[in-house]
């Protein structure tokens, strides 16, 4: 028996089952009955979500091959009045996975829309399809030997139109502050395309290389939206460097956070530092090695400082840990490290290490956080979710912004800490500096999810995080399936008036409410409440 705890905010579709049905039945016919999976398959659904719960279902799975297959799609489940969640890989588990916010509609995926449609090593540009993974990236640039980068993130199985379109975060320099995508190609509700920016000229070659367009700039209206489908996206790459230059910075204690985001401030901002570093915790990066139970026997409870002591000695690393990479010339990188060094080694107790590679190196960098800076894409941190229950284990992320200020990031931190351990939980940090002057804190909630009272005590504590941080001003960057109306609810400066000023967007462009409804809070008049 599947039931929907009463904590959870599940909604359902108001389109028939009978109309859903047909739906799929035309979408099979038009694309191909083995590209149509009826029900979740048992795949496309929130993996960290017990088995007996059955919020966030699907009805059925459509996996387009091209963009004409995406208009059908669209065009037939609109007549329908079904609804339509659109998705990459589907493998943002962390946030809900391949799970819909509705149930009960229809879920686009674009396994089958993977290519790399076009690669210009010359502008250091490629064309890709939504559910182009950054592995498909990455072997398609050095298939063609392009001397071109591509700015992942930890895990590189999820796609990159995914991943940007949810507002994820990837590690090189064009990773910082989302500069990855320039270009659109989208599916409106109706069925017709749309290109943004240049794009909207025919033939126009700058479509993929010039960010804005003539009159309001819309395509940040695609990202974490649900006004369109997208099905192309320009993707702009990094040469390679002469080396990159790994470096990684351990402080002692927590209070030693304060001064580590401050120097880092300032290297950020005049300069020395580019890309998107990382400042993790002890248990977060204890986590990538192995589960919980290694470090620390007793299941109930939170681990205790001086065992947290004890890990970051085993480990070789400290309280707080600052992953970074210098990107350019061996002499300039030479000359960056010197004053990063200088900075950094004001901070007592402080250990740093550094390595400088070339290309011919960096596939097979040791440390996966170095591949990840080199723009290798990789799964080795894919072990993390099982902190509790292994295999059986899962998580949530929990992502407030916050500025970069010393006091008021170990502020947020020791209060994340109390929070978490208040509700029986570890925590774990993992701090991404996103740009010059802010970064997002992404805190893991884990759980076995076989175990049914934990996990619902893992989603009790989020919905308080939601609630608390909003309180005191701090709004996530991004929400779980469970979170996106809570989260939405934070902002609301001036009445809600973003939200409701989106909200005229999306009945607008989209009337009948069928694309994604209910995507980071924001919902067709239909569904409004």
């Amino acid at each position: 028996m599947t039931i929907t705890p009463d904590f959870i905010p599940a909604r359902e579709t108001d389109a028939e089952p009978t109309a859903v049905a047909a739906a799929l039945a035309e979408i099979a016919a038009a694309i191909g009955d083995a590209h149509v999976v009826i029900g979740d398959g048992g795949e496309f659904r929130d993996p960290f979500q017990p088995i007996e719960w059955d919020a966030f279902a699907t009805a059925g799975v459509a996996q387009p091959g091209s963009t004409a297959d995406v208009q059908e799609i669209v065009r037939i489940a609109g007549a329908h009045g079904v609804p339509v969640w659109a998705q990459g890989q589907g493998r943002n588990n962390g946030y809900g996975g391949a799970a819909p916010r509705l149930s009960g509609g229809i879920t686009i995926n674009f396994r089958r829309m993977n290519r790399v449609l076009e690669l210009d090593p010359d502008l250091g540009v490629a064309l890709i399809e939504p559910g182009a993974s950054f592995q498909d990236i990455y072997d398609a640039i050095e298939a063609a030997d392009a001397g071109l980068m591509v700015s992942v993130p930890d895990l590189g199985w999820g796609s990159m139109g995914g991943n940007q379109q949810d507002n994820g975060l990837t590690y090189l320099p064009y990773g910082k502050g989302w500069r990855n995508i320039c270009g659109l190609e989208v599916v409106t509700a109706d069925g017709e395309l749309l290109r943004t920016g240049m794009g909207a000229m025919a033939d126009n070659a700058s479509w993929n290389l010039y960010p804005r367009s003539l009159g309001p700039t819309i395509e940040p209206l695609f990202f974490q939206g649900n006004l369109g489908v997208v099905t192309k996206l320009g993707l702009w790459l990094m040469p390679k460097p002469e080396v990159i230059t790994h470096v990684h910075v351990d402080v002692a204690r927590d209070e030693d956070l304060i001064p580590l985001v401050d120097i880092l401030r300032r290297l950020r901002l005049d300069g020395t530092i580019d890309g998107v570093p990382c400042i993790l915790n002890t248990l977060l990066i204890a986590s990538t090695i192995a589960p919980r139970a290694h470090w620390y026997e007793p299941a109930e409870g939170v681990i205790p400082d001086a065992v947290i002591d004890e890990i970051a000695a085993t480990i070789g690393i400290g309280r707080w840990h600052l992953r970074f990479a210098l990107y350019g010339d061996r002499a300039v990188n030479e000359h960056n490290l010197r004053k990063a060094l200088d900075a950094f080694g004001a901070i007592p107790d402080v250990r740093i290490r550094h390595t400088t590679t070339g290309p011919e190196e960096w596939a097979s960098l040791p440390d996966p956080s170095d591949r990840v800076y080199a723009g290798v894409p990789n799964l080795d941190w894919n072990t993390m979710a099982g902190w509790r229950g292994g295999e059986h284990g899962g998580h949530m992320s929990f992502a407030p912004v916050a500025p970069l200020s010393g006091r008021q990031v170990y502020d947020l931190q020791m209060w994340l800490k109390a929070r978490f351990e208040q509700g029986g939980l570890d925590h774990t940090a993992d701090l991404i500096v996103v740009n010059e002057r802010s970064l997002c804190s992404v805190a893991g909630i884990t759980f076995d999810i076989d175990d049914e009272q934990a996990t619902a005590g893992a989603y009790r504590t989020m919905q308080e995080l939601v609630r608390e941080a909003g309180a005191i001003g701090y709004g996530e960057y991004r929400a779980h399936l469970h979170f996106m109306d809570l989260a939405q609810e934070q902002y609301g400066w001036g009445d809600h008036a973003y939200r409701r000023f989106v909200e005229r967007i999306k009945d607008a462009v989209d009337p009948r409410g069928i694309l994604s409804p209910g995507r980071h809070g924001i919902w067709p008049a239909a569904l409004r409440r």
